[in-house]
């Protein structure tokens, strides 16, 4: 499965710094379960999309932070 690339670098920056503070946040026992299962969710999806440079979101709603899209 091939996924559109639609978030650029700094994009991917963001996404893992909010996956790394709600990590910290689960870790650090700052919700009660099952909402502290929420931020580890929140963490998955963050890293998942920086790491494939693609994001559903983006593709349903039409937008991209990607240089290279923009420049088409």
């Amino acid at each position: 499965m091939e996924f559109k690339k639609n978030v650029g670098e700094a994009d991917k920056v963001v996404r893992v710094i909010i996956g790394l503070a709600a990590l910290g946040a689960y870790f650090s026992n700052m919700l009660m379960a099952p909402l502290s299962y929420v931020l580890v969710l929140i963490a998955i999806v963050m890293f998942f999309t920086a790491a494939t440079s693609s994001c559903w979101l983006y593709t349903a709603l039409g937008l991209s932070t990607c240089a290279a899209e923009k420049k088409k």
